[in-house]
């Protein structure tokens, strides 16, 4: 089982920055981006699945540890709250921990999981980490929190979704194990972006035509102009600013991009199937979790895929699974129509 370092802002986007006529921007985004390296270079072994016989009777709950790392980088950092300890006068503390536990919450009440590997893993995360950091990161064992270098990036634990997106790499660790690069690492990020934006919808008990089916809503300064890091709703749409440049997200496959950077695209292309869930999202109406949500989760936990799943691959996936579970009904015309839409053959 590989345990990528899968990081909320993409690489392509914190390069841009790097080269901002900005010096506090630029030198905070080359501090992230080394910072990044150093981490994703780290030899990290993936924790090993919760034994179910020695997890609490009962229904399933989370067991959530929030650490400090003091503007370091050495990990896990001092702990500062427990599972089932009172809040801290820190609110960047209490939002994580308030984050793993609506993320929690989502997989055990719409799936029936007991956390990411469906065996009790505890939730582990890091807040404070570095200096101006400007990222969050699963590095196959924790989550991560910079607080942002408070003039493009504010703190990594205000929008629930993107702590949803990370802890949701776990999940894809845990079950379809999709390999970090080209397609399969941009359904690796398209599955997080997901689950993410179903937190989210979750924990407000949104409609998905109440959604804003943004990742990363909040995140940004005020003076910057752009929504959020990405759309689902509208792929390309996200930002489009001075200083960030414009986001480069296609919705369709005629405009897949082709490129070495970021493990080939994986940040970029995943607007392709973050779309084609959306369009199903919408077609069916209701809470996504409930419909679209569930194809999604057994197309994940199902054990056809392969680390090396294409979008094809993944698109004819979901339509077995909402035959195997609706029929003929809604759901499977809403699953096809949908990656006709975004140019994804499914047979």
């Amino acid at each position: 089982m590989t345990s990528p370092f899968c990081t909320i802002v993409p690489p392509h986007l914190l390069e841009h920055l790097a080269a901002s006529d900005n010096p506090s921007v630029a030198a905070a985004a080359r501090r992230t981006l080394i910072a990044d390296a150093s981490a994703r270079t780290a030899r990290v072994l993936p924790r090993a699945a919760a034994d179910p016989a020695g997890a609490p009777a009962g229904p399933a709950a989370p067991r959530r540890t929030i650490h400090d790392a003091g503007h370091r980088t050495a990990l896990p950092g001092a702990k500062v709250r427990d599972e089932g300890e009172e809040a801290t006068p820190d609110a960047t503390v209490n939002r994580a921990y308030a984050g793993l536990g609506a993320t929690f919450a989502l997989f055990r009440d719409a799936f029936g999981r007991d956390s990411m590997d469906g065996a009790g893993l505890p939730l582990v995360a890091t807040v404070h980490y570095d200096e101006n950091y400007g990222n969050a990161f699963w590095n196959g064992e924790q989550m991560v929190f910079g607080d942002g270098d408070g003039e493009v990036f504010l703190d990594f634990t205000l929008p629930v979704d993107v702590i949803g997106h990370e802890l949701a790499h776990g999940f894809t660790q845990y079950t379809a194990n999709l390999e970090y690069f080209s397609q399969s690492g941009a359904l690796n990020e398209s599955v997080s972006d997901v689950f993410g934006s179903l937190v989210k919808q979750h924990a407000l008990g949104q409609t998905a035509d109440r959604a804003d089916w943004l990742i990363g809503q909040g995140l940004f300064h005020p003076d910057v102009e752009g929504t959020a890091l990405r759309s689902m709703k509208a792929p390309g749409t996200a930002y489009d600013d001075d200083v960030l440049g414009k986001d480069p997200q296609p919705a369709h496959m005629d405009d897949y991009v082709r490129t070495s950077r970021d493990n080939g695209g994986v940040h970029i292309n995943s607007g392709i199937p973050n779309h084609a869930f959306y369009l199903v999202a919408t077609e069916l109406g209701g809470h996504a979790w409930d419909r679209a949500g569930r194809i999604w989760y057994d197309v994940m936990t199902g054990g056809t895929l392969t680390p090396e799943t294409r979008f094809s691959e993944f698109a004819a996936a979901t339509v077995a699974a909402a035959k195997a579970r609706y029929g003929d009904a809604a759901e499977i015309q809403a699953v096809t129509k949908a990656w006709a839409a975004v140019g994804v053959p499914t047979d």
